[in-house]
């Protein structure tokens, strides 16, 4: 089946073809169409100018942490988050034709990936070289062609750029899981069928005593459940600290209406980015041994 190039039928990425956001893309949408897009504010933007039905953005991984200017950006893109995916990340050992395990010398990639796969570049004596994305090495390490060299990258730039996997699985932690959200120019409309819900939201507490521990006093007495709380500096002012805060439930329950309305009374810029499904993940993964 050919795939519509609609724009309702669009899902922008940040990457380059091959990228694991794009993977994610294809596995959780594969009726869809995907829309590269050089950086986040471009994926942001294509669905703001309706070039795109929606935006696939990556905000933390298991192993790396937060995805950088995520937070910062993500509240000014005049999106809504309609859901959330917890995506598996598998990195292959990516070389061109007529290369093998013993002919590979150097190794490219993204930073985060390279530091994922710490075991086999050490067992395997490689020189690591940092890229800005990881199918943007898989696509330099196919131009190339030389057999010396080899890129970290998924199974689908392997595909896109004409490379062999010499190893699969290759990363260190099982874990290894990266969360995505996808965003939308209109909020989701929610139903009965949705199961569980997260809402997703950034505030800025007041400038006086104990106002944060005031601030999400709320959601403690109301039982709410708060999954996720970060905090980021804005503008470069060690004064203005702003949070992101995921919680369990809508805010058109009592109990988090009620939450929220005292997160206001001691914050400013209180701005909910959407209220969304839960991913299966969440209730079937299991605790991470530490051993």
């Amino acid at each position: 089946m050919t795939k519509s190039k609609a724009p309702r039928n669009t899902i922008a990425f940040q990457g380059v073809p091959g990228a694991y956001s794009e993977l994610a893309c294809r596995s959780i949408f594969p009726a869809m169409s995907t829309l590269p897009s050089a950086a986040f504010e471009d994926a942001f933007a294509a669905v703001r100018d309706g070039r795109a039905r929606y935006a696939m953005i990556p905000i933390e991984n298991s192993v790396a942490g937060r995805v950088a200017d995520i937070h910062r950006l993500m509240p000014e893109s005049e999106l809504f988050i309609v859901s959330e995916h917890f995506v598996r990340v598998n990195h292959h050992l990516l070389a061109p034709e007529g290369a093998t395990l013993k002919t590979i010398r150097t190794v490219h990639s993204h930073v985060h990936a390279l530091g994922q796969c710490r075991k086999l570049i050490r067992k395997m004596n490689l020189r690591p070289v940092v890229h800005a994305d990881t199918a943007g090495a898989a696509a330099e390490i196919a131009e190339r062609g030389d057999p010396s060299e080899a890129a970290i990258g998924s199974a689908l730039a392997g595909e896109v750029y004409g490379l062999t996997s010499l190893a699969a699985n290759i990363e260190d932690a099982e874990h290894n899981t990266t969360r995505f959200l996808v965003l939308s120019r209109t909020p989701r409309r929610r139903t009965r069928d949705d199961g569980t819900l997260v809402t997703t939201f950034v505030f800025q507490v007041r400038n006086v005593p104990a106002a944060l521990y005031k601030a999400l006093g709320g959601f403690a007495t109301n039982g709410v459940n708060m999954t996720k709380l970060e905090s980021y500096m804005m503008g470069g002012d060690f004064a203005a600290t702003q949070f992101y805060a995921d919680i369990e439930g809508d805010p058109r329950d009592r109990n988090v209406r009620l939450a929220l309305e005292e997160l206001e009374f001691f914050s400013h810029k209180v701005k909910v980015l959407g209220t969304y499904p839960a991913d299966a993940f969440r209730s079937t993964n299991e605790p991470i041994d530490p051993a």
